[in-house]
């Protein structure tokens, strides 16, 4: 079991990111009879899952959307696994982006590399 610190940490997340996604309904942890927090190994399992779809930039409201479809069972496979390839398509077309990104900025970053060379060359 992972006390919201804990499990904060080990996710690289604050502690009101987790409380956000309880809030959205993205996830619920266990509660203590005190009220705290606990998550266990398939929260955390899950939590992961949700932090890499939020590095990939997908939207709150889809995550929200799919967990939601999750919970309702098996009968939304379909839709749950739409929304996933969507979500690769997207992280596919950033991809492309970010190649083609680093290879102008190798050629810029090359460009200066030569004049500088040349520059210290003449001297």
């Amino acid at each position: 079991m992972y006390s919201i610190s804990e499990a904060s940490s080990e996710l690289g997340v604050t502690p009101h990111a987790l409380r956000y996604y309880e809030k959205e309904g993205i996830i619920t942890p266990d509660r203590l009879p005190s009220g705290v927090r606990e998550y266990t190994d398939s929260h955390m399992k899950w939590l992961k899952f949700v932090v890499k779809l939020r590095e990939t930039q997908m939207p709150i409201s889809t995550i929200k959307k799919y967990t939601e479809l999750f919970l309702e069972g098996d009968y939304t496979m379909e839709e749950r696994l739409s929304l996933l390839e969507e979500h690769q398509s997207n992280i596919q077309a950033q991809i492309q982006t970010l190649l083609s990104t680093d290879a102008m900025l190798n050629d810029k970053i090359g460009s200066y590399k030569r004049i500088m060379a040349e520059r210290i060359s003449d001297m």
